[in-house]
């Protein structure tokens, strides 16, 4: 199976660069599957959920969360109800909405995993420990299973890959919003990328406008951060796996 997997999109120009790509990623790829983290994608912080379903109505299948989950506060009202918007899973028990979920797409069941890093964000529970109760209820289901890292630190994502090594299909990470350049396929059948970058606007800071963001380190004054215009890209994955075993034969970046 073919799952294309997009990085944080962020703002109106994020989701200008999905409607703008997808559809020539689907021709080329012949998507079975198609997941995107949605946390920056309502005016650059959290969800609303108009634009979950405007994220819908273009062509993706299931939504991940991160740090900024509760950011547009009506998202509370919601999340409960939606069976394609996840949150890191290690939010302590009683926070909206569920960590995991399973997605049937073209008769292939798809269990994703949202999860949050621990260093430089906010002190959730152990992902790690989390992550292998997930995966011990999931694997009933399906072998193919896909987990979003949510984290800062490259030392976290890594270790978080080898260990899920042979367990998952994939370990994603997000949030960093730069791609970086170590995707590869783990021994055991994982693949795994620190970062898969960000959709949005290319000419920015994360996506925020670049005077502000230079303006802050350098007076160390606060601001209203603003998603930037311009150029917009589309940073994602493509992931193929073998649905019968839930081993990845290839991952592939994508930059548009």
């Amino acid at each position: 199976m073919q799952i294309l997997f997009i990085g944080d999109i962020v703002g109106r120009p994020g989701r200008e660069a999905v409607a703008a790509f997808l559809p020539e990623l689907q021709k080329e790829h012949k998507l079975d599957l198609v997941i995107a983290n949605a946390e920056n994608a309502s005016g650059g912080r959290g969800l609303t959920k108009e634009v979950a379903y405007e994220l819908y109505d273009y062509g993706i299948h299931f939504l991940t969360m991160g740090n900024h989950v509760w950011d547009q506060k009506e998202i509370i009202k919601f999340i409960d109800d939606e069976t394609k918007l996840i949150r890191p899973a290690n939010y302590p028990k009683g926070a909206p909405g569920k960590g995991y979920g399973f997605v049937i797409r073209n008769g292939i069941k798809t269990g994703i995993i949202n999860l949050s890093g621990r260093i430089f964000l906010p002190p959730l529970e152990n992902p790690f420990t989390m992550v292998s109760q997930i995966i011990n209820m999931m694997a009933v289901e399906t072998p193919v299973i896909i987990v979003d890292f949510h984290a800062e630190a490259t030392s976290e994502k890594v270790a978080l890959g080898w260990f899920l090594n042979g367990k998952v299909s994939a370990v994603l990470g997000t949030h960093t919003h730069i791609q970086t350049a170590d995707a590869r396929v783990l021994d055991q059948g994982t693949a795994y990328i620190t970062d898969v970058g960000m959709t949005g606007p290319r000419d920015s800071v994360l996506g925020v406008k670049k005077e502000i963001i230079i303006n802050n380190f350098l007076t160390q004054m606060p601001a209203r951060f603003e998603v930037a215009n311009g150029v917009n890209q589309l940073n994602a994955v493509v992931l193929q796996i073998d649905e019968k075993t839930g081993k990845t034969q290839r991952i592939i970046p994508i930059q548009k």
